[in-house]
């Protein structure tokens, strides 16, 4: 029974090493890969097709609960303006609601300070599907109550940004190759085939927030109305490993 288990003891150990063998064969042979990294990146051009405005109504009274009302009046009568105008209820979004303390800098101490009044602003995020509306917008906003302006942001719905990016990956890889076979003919290879691929990519919206509400209640803009959005420059990056020999 001992003879049987030194046997097939040996036998095992046997297995195991040329096990280790052929691991440490492969890892060498990975190492002796020939290979090319070559990076590449693509850019391609498209027309925002989205837009969001964003605006708020400030109020200020020596009561709180009295410049909430206010704000909340006037800010309902914006958002009634931006329905009855076609804008979807879906489209409109509140993404700001601050409560700020004023005080009396003249009989406040430091140690008791006297609230003069309350400032309340409410913010409002308007999504338009029709880029060609943001004047509009922003003209019947400020008509109907909106008193301090923020940003204006154009970007591409998920479906351009999608076919854009495909563009630009496809514009990306074609530049890593075309290094790539530069490099192999100046060492006089042949690219045979890939290994590894890394993709990077991403696009920034046009921000415009340099428009701004005058104290008469009028939309002044830089960019004056009807607002143009400009372009959006979708980009991507690929990394590639070539093998050759």
């Amino acid at each position: 029974m001992i003879r049987r288990l030194t046997y097939l003891g040996a036998i095992l150990a046997i297995f195991m090493m040329a096990v280790v063998g052929s691991v440490s064969a492969a890892s060498a042979d990975s190492t002796t890969d020939k290979v090319i990294h070559a990076s590449g990146s693509g850019n391609v051009i498209g027309t925002p097709d989205r837009a969001q405005v964003t605006f708020s109504v400030q109020t200020e009274n020596a009561d709180v609960k009295t410049a909430q009302a206010d704000d909340a009046a006037q800010m309902s009568k914006v958002i009634d303006a931006l329905v009855a105008a076609g804008i979807p209820r879906d489209a409109l979004k509140t993404t700001g609601y601050n409560i700020y303390a004023i005080y009396d800098d003249s009989t406040s101490g430091i140690l008791n300070p006297k609230v003069k009044t309350y400032q309340v602003t409410n913010t409002l995020t308007v999504t338009l599907h029709d880029v060609s509306r943001t004047g509009e917008v922003i003209d019947i906003a400020v008509a109907n109550g909106v008193n301090r302006a923020d940003s204006i942001q154009f970007m591409l719905s998920d479906a351009q940004a999608l076919s854009l990016r495909s563009d630009a990956l496809k514009k990306a890889v074609a530049n890593a190759r075309s290094d790539a076979d530069t490099v192999a003919g100046a060492l006089g290879v042949n690219i045979t085939g890939m290994g590894t691929v890394d993709i990077t990519q991403g696009y920034m919206p046009v921000t415009y927030s340099n428009y701004q509400i005058d104290t008469t209640g009028a939309a002044k803009s830089l960019a004056t109305t009807p607002v143009q959005p400009g372009d959006v420059t979708v980009t991507a990056q690929v990394s590639v490993t070539y093998t050759y020999n």
